[in-house]
């Protein structure tokens, strides 16, 4: 049972899996100081605030604290664009002059549903119509 275990813990999946969670919680860090230090303070200087924290309105003795989703939004969306900007396009840059663009499967047209299926499916994975062999 030892050995069993032992196999399982150096088992190669569960360790890419270790280093993907602990890389991955390193990067979280360093996005959300880019935000938080950079991107916000950006942003507070072209609108001049910062914090929409305080922002609320009033219906009927009810007070709505809208700027609280606000600030999540703005967050959401400078976390997003700092993630496509600084790493997606210069990754693909550099995936596409080393020539490592990954090639898509070759697909067609499933004639039933007009779904994207594999050449090489004989059933359509959407509508199970069974599908001729390409050739």
């Amino acid at each position: 049972m030892v050995k069993e275990f032992k196999d399982f813990l150096l088992r190669g999946s569960l360790l890419d899996l270790a280093v993907a969670v602990v890389i991955g919680a390193a990067f979280t860090a360093v996005v959300n100081a880019l935000v938080k230090d950079l991107l916000t303070p950006l942003i507070a200087a072209i609108v001049g605030k910062p914090d929409f924290a305080g922002l609320t309105f009033t219906i009927n003795h009810s007070q709505f604290a809208y700027g609280s989703f606000l600030n999540a939004v703005l967050s959401f969306v400078l976390v997003a664009a700092a993630i496509f900007f600084f790493v997606i396009k210069p990754v693909n840059h550099v995936m596409r002059r080393l020539g490592r663009t990954p090639e898509e499967d070759p697909v067609r047209e499933c004639p039933e549903c007009l779904s994207k299926v594999p050449v090489a499916a004989t059933r359509c994975a959407y509508c199970t119509t069974e599908l001729t062999p390409a050739v």
